[in-house]
């Protein structure tokens, strides 16, 4: 399992492992991003993978343990169970799941417009899909899980049937004084002008 921890800013970083399940023609690359945050006395994971054990992402954890874990996608559950197990935090989540990926964990519902420990915001990505991506207000950082993916020629809004939807909502975060954003899919971490771009660029299309 490829494995990697990256510093993204100040309470803030991204580990990124290969998905378990990933086959040829899953649609997205094999290896998945997840990110923790620290916000407002918080420790925050957020659609996050679990590694293997005597993973240096375990110590990482382990040295300042996570107090909430975030699905921002309903099939984006990944190991939230884990997480709970292993700390004894709060979950957060999509009020609706797909039936086939239901976490064991009873999960607070998370809305566009709602407000997590530590300050984080849900947001609306306007594709109709459930996602909530958050904004991270201490980092000025934007999290998404599906809304945009980093293809090989930059950010890019992940193709949708609501795509005039979604880039008005997405045009929208821009009055939010961001200045970095994470995606789970492709190359994880663009700044403010890459966002600006895939407004305007081609879709991602699997």
């Amino acid at each position: 399992m490829n494995e990697e921890i990256r510093e993204v800013g100040p309470g803030l970083w991204i580990w990124r492992l290969s998905y378990p399940d990933w086959h040829e023609g899953a649609g997205w690359p094999e290896v998945v991003t997840s990110t923790c945050v620290e916000s407002g006395g918080e420790v925050a994971v957020l659609d996050a993978l679990a590694p293997p054990e005597g993973s240096a992402v375990w110590e990482r954890l382990d040295a300042r343990p996570p107090t909430i874990a975030v699905v921002l996608k309903p099939d984006h559950v990944r190991d939230v169970d884990v997480f709970v197990r292993r700390y004894g935090c709060r979950a957060f989540g999509p009020w609706l799941f797909e039936r086939t990926n239901i976490p064991e964990t009873e999960v607070e519902e998370v809305e566009p417009g709602t407000e997590l420990p530590g300050g984080l915001r849900a947001l609306y990505d306007g594709r109709g899909r459930n996602e909530t991506p958050l904004w991270l207000p201490e980092q000025r950082t934007l999290v998404f899980a599906d809304a945009l993916i980093g293809g090989e020629d930059g950010l890019r809004i992940w193709d949708t049937p609501h795509i005039e939807r979604a880039r008005s909502a997405l045009r929208e975060l821009l009055e939010l004084p961001f200045e970095r954003v994470i995606v789970a899919h492709g190359e994880p971490v663009h700044d403010r002008a890459a966002f600006e771009r895939a407004l305007d660029s081609p879709t991602y299309s699997e």
